[in-house]
């Protein structure tokens, strides 16, 4: 790790030793390079749309298979098989369902008269389409798991005793289980915006950043740097970026829960 940090202060590739230039290639990061400007804005805009609907969906998930109904257990792991996919197999997968030509997905639009668009090759398609693939395989994950989880450790006693005083479904969920599963919420935040904005595998593999960079994530772009342009010390001051980043969306979330985060004792 401090290796790296002392290649962030060098001119550096594989096949040349690195050469001191101090704090030059950050500099760089934020005068010169247009590409980081790109890659941040599209990974903080899949970071809030993933997120958000990630925990929407893993939350509507949990509370219908919470319910004590008969199968229930059969589609709990139903809806988890997906997350236990290969993410490069998912993408390959799902680039054969929105193939422009061949696809699933349009050949079933044409049978209602609707042309579909390519669906990864197109800059309008291409993130809404690694949306879908990043939500297919997340919201019957572990966010999943650890909702049901919460939801089982909310007693049961203070659902009958709402319920006797007239409160009715929209009243329990709101009163009772939002406020009973918001440490288990910001559990399930703070993983989601650190994997969201350490995506690389589904845009890699899926639309290599493109079309036009429309899909260009962060994590893309170091790569690209260090591998491709063999650029290893800003490849590194790249990756103590993003690390920096990731500490402050982190912090900010943890002074932010005070205020809406209730734990069982404290005094809110």
């Amino acid at each position: 790790m401090l290796y790296s940090f002392y290649l962030s202060l060098t001119r550096y590739s594989i096949v040349r030793e690195p050469v001191y230039i101090g704090f030059e290639n950050y500099a760089n990061v934020f005068t010169r390079d247009r590409l980081f400007w790109v890659a941040l804005e599209r990974t903080a805009y899949y970071a809030a749309v993933t997120v958000v609907l990630g925990l929407a969906g893993s939350l509507l998930l949990a509370l219908l298979l919470d319910q004590k109904l008969f199968g229930t257990s059969a589609l709990r792991t139903f809806f988890f098989l997906p997350s236990l996919t290969p993410i490069v197999a998912s993408v390959i997968l799902w680039g054969w369902i929105f193939h422009p030509d061949i696809g699933v997905l349009n050949y079933l639009l044409r049978q209602v008269g609707i042309a579909g668009p390519g669906w990864l090759t197109s800059p309008e398609t291409a993130m809404p389409a690694l949306f879908i693939i990043a939500l297919w395989g997340s919201i019957g994950g572990g966010r999943m798991v650890i909702f049901i989880a919460g939801l089982l450790g909310i007693p049961q006693e203070l659902y009958e005793a709402a319920h006797i005083d007239g409160a009715g479904l929209w009243q329990r969920f709101r009163h009772v289980t939002i406020p009973l599963l918001t440490p288990t919420i910001f559990f399930n935040m703070v993983l989601g915006v650190i994997a969201a904005f350490s995506v690389f595998a589904i845009a890699y593999v899926g639309t290599k950043g493109g079309p036009i960079n429309a899909t260009y994530f962060y994590v893309l772009h170091i790569y690209n740097k260090g591998f491709a342009d063999s650029e290893m010390g800003y490849a590194a001051a790249l990756a103590w970026v993003f690390f920096a980043i990731i500490m402050v969306f982190t912090g900010v979330q943890f002074w932010l829960q005070r205020h809406w985060v209730h734990y069982e004792g404290s005094a809110k």
